[in-house]
């Protein structure tokens, strides 16, 4: 069956489907950091608009008034871009959300390489690695419209801290609709035997490209989505290791402290194998005018996860 919905950036179907929630749950708020039109809450604004506030460019002040709608029963969402969420707010975060834990959900929109036209100051790449050092945080990166309209479902039912990150372009539909989405739970887009490739964000796309591209080299690939890296889903990793013996993770994201090191510590604790990390080296990003481009370039596309794949079946071989 055709899937209804159609290709648009996370942050928009995020954006409705937080109208929609609100339109049943009252006790919703939102607060903006002066990048409505970015995070598309301008939508909330306009239709409840007495449930919307913004703050300007004060995230931390932002951060802290979300802690205190929240020890009152409100729900407040915090929005704006990945990197003021992670770095400028995260003292706030951590102390006045996550220490007493309280249900707050902070909102994350153009993150990554991916976000090709603002330059590294905007470029969130150590969002996740700050979000998931932070005890009490649960951790949300979903592919595609599909699975943000599950995730942000999921976030409001959920009591507690939660931090969820975006991309910034139109992202193509890889799920049906009727698909399971479970907190803490990856989902298996391609059964394989020979290696697994495990993807956040919009790299999951990359990678059951890669994996196509695999087939034709008569390797078989199987591919899960980690929607979810805090709680990370370890009962799948480990069958990941055991079953295939290698593993090639990607996110648009650095690869330090980011998914390729949850996997990484998974597996180091309770199952050695060998884990190739595809994401950002080490380095800052920069702005381009093709957001692919920009992942060739920092070697962060397919073909990249491919040449890992196989140099790790090179490995095992030797």
């Amino acid at each position: 069956m055709r899937n209804p919905m159609e290709a648009e950036p996370n942050r928009l179907t995020y954006a409705k489907t937080l109208v929609e929630i609100g339109e049943v749950n009252p006790r919703v708020v939102v607060l903006d950091a002066d990048v409505s039109k970015s995070t598309n809450t301008v939508r909330f604004q306009q239709r409840f608009p007495e449930r919307f506030f913004n703050f300007g460019v004060a995230e931390q002040n932002m951060t802290c008034i979300a802690a205190g709608l929240a020890t009152t029963g409100w729900i407040p969402f915090v929005n704006t871009f990945a990197v003021f969420a992670s770095m400028r707010a995260c003292e706030a975060i951590r102390t006045s959300i996550c220490y007493p834990r309280l249900n707050v959900k902070i909102v994350a929109v153009n993150a990554g390489v991916e976000n090709f036209g603002d330059g590294v100051t905007h470029q969130g790449i150590e969002d996740m690695a700050i979000m998931r050092s932070l005890p009490n945080m649960v951790v949300l990166s979903p592919s595609d419209p599909v699975t943000t309209r599950k995730a942000t479902l999921v976030m409001v039912d959920y009591d507690g801290p939660m931090y969820i990150r975006m991309g910034r372009m139109p992202a193509n539909i890889i799920h049906p609709e009727d698909m399971e989405f479970t907190l803490g739970k990856m989902i298996r887009m391609r059964e394989g035997s020979d290696v697994t490739l495990i993807a956040t964000g919009n790299m999951v796309e990359q990678s059951l490209i890669a994996a196509e591209e695999l087939g034709k080299r008569g390797i078989d690939a199987r591919v899960l989505e980690c929607h979810t890296l805090k709680p990370i889903d370890r009962e799948e990793i480990l069958r990941a290791a055991r079953d295939t013996g290698g593993i090639v993770t990607a996110e648009d994201h650095s690869i330090i402290g980011g998914l390729g090191s949850a996997v990484s510590e998974v597996v180091a604790e309770e199952c050695p194998a060998v884990v190739r990390r595809v994401g950002l080296r080490d380095t800052f990003a920069r702005s381009g005018r093709d957001p692919r481009k920009l992942l060739s370039l920092f070697d962060m596309d397919s073909s990249e996860i491919v040449k890992n794949a196989e140099e790790i079946l090179a490995l095992r071989s030797s």
